[in-house]
């Protein structure tokens, strides 16, 4: 089972900008929408792959079938792959949903949960030294809170994407920086095991993510004591 992390965030939020400091050699970025990654130096970090021999850390396709092949490549094919990225996986459904326009009935809807279920499954399903971050844009629902954004009500109601993910962290501009938003604040979604993070808002940086996670479940029942006093005293220090 892979470690699977959800990235939430508006358009300009720093997603994608939080890829920069991953290391080229072991990162696959599948970009779904071919936009340029928003960091320095990309172009040469990332190169797209050969046809046929699927050499090359860069793949850009929205089609759901196509990602889910690639995917079970990486995890038996690629084992200098550690980190996966799709981005932004929310088009593989629009796109999908505007190719099927001509579609009557709600089969098309079957069709879209159908391949969001498939591929998170896959996502899911990957080998245990690899880290696969998905990331999606956010709409608001009913109650006025932030929701990851799909296509149609079935795949929300059926599938609940966050609630297939461990970690999901919310991308979000504060004080003129961006950071990553570790647990809910009521209006935006963001989960992450009790006191893995001591803070509500972290770095965006991946590479912070990952170390984070590798320590937590790297640690024993004395570091958790110690993690759970820690963070005890700081709430306790902010009080006073």
């Amino acid at each position: 089972m892979s470690n699977s992390v959800l990235i939430l965030g508006e358009s300009g939020s720093g997603k994608s900008t939080s890829i920069r400091n991953l290391p080229p050699e072991q990162t696959f970025i599948i970009n779904v929408i071919n936009k340029p990654l928003p960091f320095k130096g990309a172009a040469k970090k990332y190169k797209k792959i050969e046809s046929g021999a699927l050499i090359g850390n860069y793949y850009v396709n929205d089609d759901p079938s196509l990602i889910r092949k690639l995917l079970v490549h990486i995890n038996t094919k690629r084992p200098e792959i550690k980190f996966i990225i799709i981005d932004d996986f929310g088009y593989t459904l629009t796109n999908s949903f505007m190719r099927k326009a001509h579609q009557k009935g709600y089969d098309k809807y079957t069709e879209l949960g159908k391949e969001t279920f498939e591929i998170l499954e896959t996502v899911t399903d990957l080998r245990s030294d690899l880290f696969c971050f998905v990331m999606m844009h956010t709409e608001l629902d009913q109650q006025g809170k932030y929701k990851p954004k799909t296509v149609g009500k079935m795949i929300d109601q059926y599938i609940c994407v966050e609630g297939k993910f461990t970690y999901v962290l919310h991308a979000l501009v504060t004080e003129g920086q961006y950071r990553f938003l570790t647990n809910n604040d009521g209006q935006h979604m963001a989960k992450t095991p009790l006191n893995m993070f001591n803070n509500m808002f972290i770095d965006n940086d991946l590479t912070l993510v990952v170390n984070s996670i590798n320590e937590y479940n790297e640690a024993d029942e004395e570091d958790e004591e110690l993690i759970q006093i820690d963070s005890e005293e700081e709430v306790e220090s902010e009080h006073n």
